[in-house]
Parts: structure tokens; sequence; C-alpha cells
């Protein structure tokens, strides 16, 4: 699932080098052209849907992703401020956002939103997000819970946030070469 789907940063401010570092966050440094290492920090993966959001952080080792529940998804101006809240709180250097492209790899009108919002997410957080293909996340995430022996209701209260799991370590999976 290896993606290429572009990275978004806070849009460019004016202003002194100085004061871009304290608006965007050393994350989002590198999309501003300034050279310097990305901070250390945890990851946050969103699986973005029209009523709730899918939320996994990884570990502090950067190895293995986590589930964190779920966000609604029906007031952007809420999910923004959740999301700026969960960064600080968090530590969450950079965000991963679920990119929801037809089987055939072509975007349709979910993908076009998912990009907005991922532009969205950049500019109320500071943080850099990067776009991972989200095909069969779903599917793998019903697999899982099905696996564990979640059914029903609370199978599809959870399916989002195992989805957000899914995401998460296919991108954390790849980062590390595929192991």
């Amino acid at each position: 699932m290896a993606s290429e789907e572009g990275t978004y940063g806070p849009r460019r401010t004016r202003g002194s080098r100085r004061e871009k570092e304290r608006l965007c966050g050393l994350a989002a440094l590198p999309l501003l052209g300034i050279d310097r290492p990305v901070a250390a920090g945890r990851t946050c993966a969103l699986d973005l849907g029209r009523a709730r959001v899918g939320v996994a952080i990884d570990d502090d080792l950067g190895m293995m992703a986590h589930p964190r529940g779920t966000l609604s998804g029906r007031d952007r101006k809420a999910l923004l401020a959740e999301l700026v809240r969960l960064a600080k709180e968090e530590h969450v250097t950079r965000f991963v956002v679920g990119l929801p492209l037809h089987m055939n790899g072509q975007e349709g009108p979910e993908a076009r939103e998912a990009r907005v919002i991922a532009q969205q997410i950049a500019d109320a957080t500071g943080r850099a997000v990067e776009m991972w293909d989200e095909r069969l996340t779903t599917m793998q995430a019903q697999r899982s819970l099905s696996a564990s022996e979640v059914r029903g209701k609370k199978a599809r209260a959870r399916i989002d946030e195992a989805a957000a799991c899914a995401i998460l370590q296919s991108w954390l999976d790849a980062r590390r070469g595929g192991a």
C-alpha cells in the first residue's frame, strides 16, 4: 500500500524564518524549505468518515499503531479543534490521513474531500499531513475485529479506529522498509 499521494503542510505565511518555525512547528520545516531535521514525535492516523473519524497513534518507538477511539466527523470546526488538542497533548508531529481511492487507483469525490480536509488539518495544527492509500483497510479492520471475536454493535463502534490502526500500521511498516 505504498503511497506517493503527497504531503500537506501548513500554508506558507509571510514573516521571518523564526516566525514560520513558531507558527508551524519543527515537523513542517522541511515543507517550508528550511533544511532541518523533523522533530521526533508521534504519528496520528485518521480514517475520515462523515459521521466518525477513527484515530490511531503510534507508540514512542514508532513501531506499533494503537487505537485511540473516534471523533465526531459531523462538525468540521469541532473536529479540527480536537485534533489541535490531541496534537499538543500526545506530542503528535505528523498526521497520516487515509486516502479513499477506487480499486483501480482513481480518485473520486471522497478522495478530493479527504485532500481538502488534510490541508485544513495541516493549517489548523501546524503539523505535516501525509495522505496514505486506505484501500481495503476497512475490510482488514473487519477481519481483525472478527478474529478477536468482536462482533455486532461493538464491531460497528470500533471499525473506524481499527481502520485508522490499519492505515497507521501500513504507513509505519512502509517507513521501516516493509518489515
